[in-house]
């Protein structure tokens, strides 16, 4: 829980250097020391803003999609790199929190991940998206239980989700029974599928960020990524895709814990930066009318069951053996 009731946040609204995880990671950097020098104390980014968003799964076959396959694999972050050690050095300098989005590899899968590294360049939290959404589940594998996690830090209770985890109600339940403080809410762009399908647009999306901080009595900083020319170029191949895919997408905001915006919208093809004051006092007034884990609560009626441990594809177990006269454990 923060001692210090009120800082300065961050919400980027950019494009990645699409496909380019070392580009991708130095422009972080200097949108990281930009915020820095502004006084921010957190910035949150889009959701897998490195080395950017799939879309090319939403807009053609499995077979056409495979040529793009290994290229991205090769630019995700893998914990331990030199990149993970550039944002790490970033927060230090800055003396600043970072929440990265970002596509995850480890060994030969990849995960929708968020880690939050500290000011002191270190990361305190790696969670991955529960659920990939829909046609996402061709590109990324599924989190468990233990990436539903709140960190308490100096400025507050940290929390993040990606996308439509935002419309699941338990796990948004989840969330709020840890008593977030600041949630970053990762989205990739609504640029897909314009005026096609409603539910993947920013009216319903910001939506539901803001009732997401309404209902929760948080703080959320939606970070919005924006869709480059150039990644239309690579993408589009034809008239069909087109229409399904657009430059721009870029709807970031910062909503206080009555769900009220605290900023104003960047036009959506403009890349930057939004900033508003945390005053986590306000939290309490919201919280008295009715918070959702607390006295506005019927656990007598309703209660949500969570299984918060990990899982393992593989579990390793000893075996006693006689060896002379000792009993020693075998590993299998």
């Amino acid at each position: 829980m923060s001692k210090h009731h009120a800082f300065k946040a961050a919400v980027v609204q950019a494009a990645p250097v699409f496909f380019d995880l070392q580009g991708t990671v130095d422009k972080a950097v200097a949108l990281i020391d930009e915020a820095g020098a502004s006084g921010a104390k957190l910035i949150a980014f889009p959701e897998t803003w490195i080395p950017g968003y799939p879309f090319w799964i939403w807009l053609g076959s499995p077979a056409w999609g495979m040529q793009f396959v290994r290229r991205y694999h090769e630019n995700s972050l893998q914990s331990g790199s030199f990149q993970e050690q550039q944002l790490c050095s970033a927060a230090k300098r800055n003396s600043i929190y970072i929440l990265m989005g970002h596509s995850e590899k480890i060994g030969g899968s990849l995960y929708m991940a968020q880690w939050l590294i500290s000011p002191e360049g270190e990361v305190i939290t790696r969670r991955r998206k529960l659920k990939p959404t829909h046609v996402e589940r061709a590109m990324f594998g599924d989190g468990d239980g233990s990436d539903l996690l709140v960190q308490n830090t100096d400025i507050g209770s940290i929390g993040a989700l990606c996308c439509w985890e935002h419309l699941q109600p338990l796990t948004k339940y989840a969330m709020y029974s840890m008593h977030e403080q600041i949630h970053i809410a990762s989205w990739p762009s609504f640029s897909l599928y314009n005026n096609i399908a409603y539910a993947l647009g920013s009216e319903l999306n910001m939506a539901a960020s803001q009732i997401y901080a309404a209902e929760g009595q948080c703080f959320v900083l939606a970070a919005c990524g924006v869709v480059s020319q150039e990644m239309v170029d690579l993408l589009v191949d034809t008239p069909e895709k087109a229409q399904l895919f657009r430059t721009g997408g870029g709807y970031s905001m910062i909503f206080a814990p009555d769900g009220s915006p605290l900023c104003k919208h960047l036009p959506e093809h403009e890349e930057g930066i939004l900033y508003a004051d945390i005053d986590l006092s306000l939290i309490s007034i919201a919280k008295s009318v009715a918070d959702p884990v607390g006295h506005y609560a019927r656990p007598d009626v309703t209660r949500l069951m969570l299984n918060k441990n990990g899982a393992s594809c593989v579990e390793t177990f000893s075996t006693p053996m006689i060896v002379g006269d000792s009993l020693v454990e075998v590993v299998e």
